[in-house]
């Protein structure tokens, strides 16, 4: 089993939006929604090309200040209507959570989507992971990394790997969301992988480490 010298499990944190979950067919349908309810017109095409901050801050794009609470309310209230059967699991994501797991680490979901949406997405995928802790973005999502002591955080996106390197844990990142290799590299990841698909046979080579030593003899792909 993989864990760390204090006998404490391997724990691996994982993205959900473009990196576990191509969501966005189910929230370019929630969005359409919102817009045909409201009158108000939001360019869903675009809201799903930047996947990755918070709901609040794409509203701001749409909505009037004084209404994006209460627009973020009924997004999330439609959202399990739209969202949920559209989406689909990306190559992979089943495996990668499966492999932590299989080693007998943890895998952790760490996502800025409002929780009980992402409970719902991951089980209509049958995606088991181990926790699911949501509303946190970038830096935010390290409270959750060090709470269960992540070694490694997944994601695809520049603020998954501010989120990493706030937390010390290692930024592994996949180019299945909005940002490309480069970018990702140029923004501090650790590791890029060209997907999930390669994730177990990174953390196979590389788990040992991760679980005595931290980040620093983990970072080789």
């Amino acid at each position: 089993m993989a864990s760390d010298p204090s006998g404490t499990p391997l724990t691996i944190g994982f993205d959900l939006d473009m990196t576990l979950i191509d969501s966005r067919p189910g929230i370019h349908a929630a969005f359409t929604a919102l817009s045909a309810e409201t009158g108000v017109w939001i360019d869903a095409d675009l809201a799903v090309s930047r996947l990755g901050p918070p709901l609040d801050q794409e509203l701001a794009h749409w909505f009037p200040e004084q209404h994006i609470q209460a627009m973020g309310d009924r997004y999330r209230e439609i959202y399990p209507d739209y969202a949920i059967a559209p989406t689909t699991a990306l190559p992979g994501a089943r495996e990668a959570v499966a492999a932590v797991q299989e080693i007998g680490g943890r895998a952790i979901v760490v996502t800025a989507k409002h929780e009980p949406n992402a409970r719902l997405h991951l089980a209509h995928l049958g995606i088991a992971a181990d926790a699911v802790i949501g509303w946190l973005w970038a830096e935010g999502k390290a409270l959750a990394l060090r709470e269960y002591g992540a070694r490694a955080y997944v994601g695809d996106h520049l603020g998954d790997i501010r989120g990493a390197r706030t937390a010390g844990a290692l930024a592994v990142a996949v180019p299945t969301g909005p940002c490309s290799s480069t970018e990702l590299h140029d923004g501090g990841a650790d590791v890029v992988l060209e997907d999930l698909r390669a994730f177990p046979g990174w953390l196979r080579a590389h788990a040992d480490a991760l679980a005595s030593a931290g980040s620093d003899d983990a970072s080789g792909s």
